[in-house]
């Protein structure tokens, strides 16, 4: 039997990473927030996602029985090194997917950051080292990205199915 294709959740079923991609979001703004600030509080993380405070509590309890943070009630958030190492990573993550969508042309910044998102979570380490590539390849030959966006500009009113 040709067990090639599952849906998205039985290949997310195949994962092992302790944190749901909301918990992703939530350390990485963590981590973000520890670079400019040494004292992170609940509020600003909050602020930061848009989320209420209380949501924010819960996940960032989990995160500290998963030992990614250090939480007390009404204290500072701070990262473990298991939180650090993660944070970076998933810090990293984003400005790798975030670049190569600049790379091919999406500019607007609510539509670049909303897709990063979006993709993000849904990415493979094998994908991910290959864009990180292409996009260094991307930087290292800047005309190619140049003749891309003009063939993009040239295609705007064909369809996906041509």
């Amino acid at each position: 039997m040709d067990k090639g294709f599952y849906t998205v959740r039985g290949y997310s079923l195949k994962n092992d990473n302790p944190l749901t991609p909301s918990m992703e979001d939530y350390l990485e703004m963590v981590y973000r927030l520890s670079l400019e600030n040494k004292k992170v509080r609940i509020k600003d993380l909050s602020e930061k996602l848009n989320v209420k405070a209380s949501s924010c509590t819960k996940i960032i309890q989990k995160m500290a029985v998963d030992d990614f943070v250090l939480y007390e009630k009404y204290g500072h958030i701070q990262l473990t090194t298991k939180g650090k190492t993660y944070g970076q990573y998933l810090l990293q993550r984003h400005k790798v997917v975030e670049k190569f969508l600049y790379n091919i042309g999406i500019k607007e910044k609510e539509q670049l950051l909303k897709d990063t998102e979006l993709i993000e979570h849904n990415i493979s380490e094998d994908l991910l080292y290959y864009i990180n590539n292409l996009n260094n390849f991307f930087e290292k030959n800047p005309q190619i990205i140049t003749g891309f966006l003009a063939f993009i500009e040239d295609q705007k009113h064909t369809s996906l199915s041509t």
